[in-house]
């Protein structure tokens, strides 16, 4: 439920000698509905990453007159509603520091080529700081949108989620917390309204943040541009001369559900948001008045969306998540909990097998596999034969028939399909613009006659076939589109906007159908479960002992920001970019030792891997080895799915090892240590086991033995001797 509250036209007497006329204030009975906010110095004194309870979000009347607060113990975000709207401060209350130095406008919008500016306040005479008693002087642009009233209400689902499998315990959707929204309208009093909304979550310091724009007037306007947040957040380092050093911004991580073309954020991220120098930012060390402390979020092109009577544009979603801590691992465990928090269908984890061809035969058998040895899905995959493009019936009956086969076995099927990366012709192809080229070389463009033809295929074969998996392929990488011919869009200025939306809406659609999403992109935010761990392709013609080394650096730098089961691996069966035999596991038997340190390299870290081939086994004993490690695997899911503790990396000349924590769980730690020499190697282990929540002593099992009670020093650390085979792998149990 909703509550919203109006301003009315009451000016309380104690502002009106420094308030024009023309400007409203918040009557005092709207604030005191809301409950009072507490002293925002006090530091909590819980972790929030070893016990969120205590942190929930609300939205509470400040200490001031017409201040609004969001906050939840981590993090709190205060508003001013008179003379106009704007964020007067945003602060970290775990280290009790201010993120914010300088007002900024709430949103900024070009509509019909008109530049607005919502909410905001003018006349801090410094931007390196914001003092408190400065903020009764600051005044209203005449010019900007007018604040109107505001909701307060709970986090909606901004798509559905099919929730199919179900890995990860104590998983929410859609997240708990508190929503807030803010109304404007434009000085002129034209029917147009644009909301600035905010959700804050309950035990994680990250708020996400989009803009609407209604359209109450009787023609149809276009959004051009817009802006939804405005941060200007105090400066990372100061640096006086050219920047070096000072390039780096805000310890502040920052994403949004419009990214592309890549497996991490950052770099998905990069034609939504960026680090400005502030113009207003005069006082700064920096000579040229270049330090990259301005936050500004929106597209770098677009979206020239026309917006029709009755109608309402809604911008992409933004979440702001600041870090408390420089430490490396304690800002990866952070982002890794947003995304438990806000994309929960990356805890899906199932284990796949990457079918090499379709014939029935090799399905049918590759199916009967998965069942027998614990395997969860089986994808159909690139060089298979199976082309789910293809419009003929046979492609659907064949597809039909082999999901319900799967289905009488307990296992999931799916299949692969290519969208960029290749070109299509007829006009269909992007058009870009002088001196640049598609990211792949070549790529049709979404909007074209083939690609409208291309989603209604794939919408109509996910609806009918059975099929619930696809992984997709080069997906929209952000090209853009001069073609003014194209149904879909209308130019090159909407061509990035009108893309994505058909992709995201596409994904979105899947995660309602409970269809799992292969992506080698980061689109997990529009609904995808998985991308690439980060690796080199080519890698996997390497010998097979060179690729076990990989596997586990792959992983180890892959988990600095991802979940386990957000990233996947790859072990080829058969032979995969040459390399001939000495870098192929078929026959398996002949290499049984290296595909059980394959399994154990992936399993044992929590990262299901592209397992390629035509069969999971070749004999009862390569199906017995396969079936153990699969058991244990599920044995110790929850723990072997919850985050990793960075060890030691894995560089081929002694042990390495990782630890999962998760301090909710019985099991609240597992090590994985692993050996990648040819002689038994002893070592005593200094484990950090801070993240799983013990703090006196641990009861560590080794291998399921009988538990032994360590120690924990008051550093969190316990010295855990280790005995490793030759080429070996060993696991540990914290209890």
């Amino acid at each position: 439920m909703i509550r919203r509250w109006a301003l009315g036209s009451t000016i309380l007497g104690i502002m009106a000698s420094i308030l024009p006329a023309s400007e409203t204030v918040a009557p005092r009975s709207d604030l005191e509905n809301l409950p009072e906010w507490r002293d925002r110095t006090v530091q909590p004194t819980t972790d929030w990453l070893l016990d969120a309870t205590p942190f929930k979000a609300g939205v509470f009347r400040g200490a001031g007159p017409n201040e609004l607060v969001l906050a939840n113990g981590l993090i709190a975000r205060t508003f001013r509603l008179a003379p106009n709207a704007a964020t007067v401060g945003l602060d970290n209350l775990v280290t009790g520091e201010a993120i914010l130095r300088g007002v900024k406008p709430e949103a900024i919008v070009e509509i019909d080529g008109q530049r607005y500016e919502v909410g905001g306040l003018t006349g801090q005479p410094n931007y390196a700081f914001l003092r408190p008693e400065w903020l009764d002087s600051l005044r209203a642009d005449p010019a900007a949108f007018r604040f109107t009233g505001f909701q307060v209400g709970k986090p909606a689902e901004r798509l559905a989620w099919k929730r199919v499998r179900h890995h990860a315990p104590g998983v929410v959707w859609p997240p708990q917390g508190v929503s807030l929204g803010l109304d404007f309208e434009p000085p002129d009093g034209r029917n147009l309204r644009v909301s600035v909304h905010y959700e804050l979550y309950d035990g994680l310091p990250c708020y996400s943040k989009w803009i609407t724009i209604a359209n109450g007037t009787g023609k149809a306007f276009r959004v051009d541009r817009f802006s939804s947040d405005i941060l200007a957040a105090v400066e990372r380092t100061s640096e006086v001369d050219e920047l070096t050093v000072g390039k780096v911004p805000p310890a502040i991580h920052v994403e949004t559900d419009m990214a592309f073309n890549g497996m991490m954020a950052a770099g998905a991220n990069r034609r939504s948001y960026r680090w400005l120098p502030d113009p207003d930012f005069h006082t700064q060390v920096n000579y040229a008045k270049q330090t990259p402390c301005l936050l500004d979020v929106g597209p770098e092109l677009g979206p020239a969306q026309e917006v029709k009577p009755g109608e309402t544009f809604e911008s992409f979603r933004a979440w702001v998540l600041p870090f408390d801590s420089t430490d490396r691992e304690r800002q990866g465990l952070a982002v890794r909990r947003m995304y438990r928090t806000i994309a929960p269908w990356a805890t899906e984890n199932p284990l796949m097998m990457h079918c090499r061809f379709a014939d029935e035969r090799t399905v049918t058998t590759a199916i009967d596999q998965c069942a027998a040895v614990g395997f969860e899905m089986l994808i159909l995959t690139f060089g298979s034969g199976f082309n789910l493009e293809d419009p003929q019936p046979a492609t659907l009956a064949t597809a039909q028939k082999y999901a319900a086969y799967a289905r009488s076995k307990g296992v999931e099927i799916g299949s692969y399909s290519l969208l960029a990366s290749r070109t299509v012709g007829g006009g269909n192809d992007v058009v870009m613009p002088p001196g640049q080229s598609p990211t792949f070389g070549h790529s049709p463009c979404l909007g074209s006659a083939w690609g409208e033809n291309y989603f209604r295929r794939l919408y109509d074969f996910h609806r009918d076939s059975g099929f619930t998996l696809l992984e997709h392929d080069g997906s929209y990488p952000g090209d853009v589109c001069q073609s003014d011919q194209h149904p879909g869009h209308r130019g090159l200025a909407d061509s990035r906007w009108t893309q994505w939306r058909t992709i995201s809406d596409f994904y979105k659609w899947c995660r309602g159908q409970g269809i799992y999403l292969n992506v080698p992109d980061h689109y997990f935010l529009a609904g995808s479960n998985k991308t690439g761990m980060g690796y080199r392709e080519v890698n996997w013609s390497l010998p097979r002992e060179q690729q076990v080394i990989h596997t586990r650096q792959n992983i180890f730098d892959g988990t600095w920001e991802k979940a386990p089961s957000m990233g996947w691996m790859f072990v080829p069966l058969t032979e995969y970019h040459g390399g001939g035999p000495a870098a192929t596991i078929e026959p398996l038997d002949e290499h049984l030792d290296h595909y059980e340190r394959m399994l154990t390299a992936n399993l044992a870290l929590g990262v299901q891997a592209c397992y390629r081939g035509p069969r999971l086994y070749d004999t009862d004993r390569t199906k017995t080895m396969v079936k153990r490690w699969v058991d244990w695997f599920k044995a110790h899911r929850d723990i072997l799915e919850s985050d990793l503790i960075h060890g030691r990396r894995a560089d081929a000349r002694d042990l390495d090892w990782m630890l999962h924590a998760n301090p909710k769980l019985k099991e609240k730690g597992l090590l994985a240590v692993f050996n990648p020499l040819d002689q038994t190697l002893q070592r005593t282990l200094r484990v950090n086991v801070y993240y799983t929540g013990l703090s006196d002593q641990a009861q560590v099992s080794e291998e399921g033995g009988p538990a032994k009670v360590f120690s924990i020093a008051r550093d969190f650390t316990l010295d855990l001797p280790v005995q490793v085979p030759p080429q070996g792998m060993k696991w540990f149990v914290l209890e």
